[in-house]
C-alpha cells in the first residue's frame, strides 16, 4: 500500500523576506523628500541656496507627494471595491 501526503490548498509558503515595513519607508522617504525641500528653500531664501536647487527640490517632492497620492487613491478604490462585492 502506497501512502501519499495530502497538498493543502495553500500556496507553498516562500522563503523570501516579508515587505512589511515597506510602506513605512515610502512614507519616510516621501517626508525626507518634502523636509529637503523645505531646507531648500529656507536655504535660498536666507542666501545660502540657489533658485536652481530650491525649485529642483520642490519639483522632486511634488512628484513624490503626487505618487503616494495617486497610490493611496487606487489602494483606497480597491478597498472599496472588495467590500462592496457580495458574499
Amino acid at each position: 500500500m502506497t501512502v501519499e501526503p495530502l497538498v493543502p490548498d495553500a500556496p507553498p509558503a516562500s522563503e523570501s523576506p516579508r515587505d512589511d515595513g515597506l510602506f513605512a519607508e515610502a512614507l519616510d522617504a516621501v517626508a525626507d523628500a518634502l523636509s529637503g525641500a523645505t531646507r531648500a528653500e529656507d536655504a535660498f531664501a536666507y542666501g545660502r541656496g540657489t533658485l536652481q536647487d530650491a525649485i529642483y527640490e520642490r519639483a522632486q517632492a511634488d512628484v513624490a507627494l503626487s505618487v503616494a497620492t495617486a497610490t493611496a487613491q487606487r489602494l483606497a478604490q480597491a478597498v472599496q471595491s472588495i467590500l462592496n462585492m457580495q458574499v
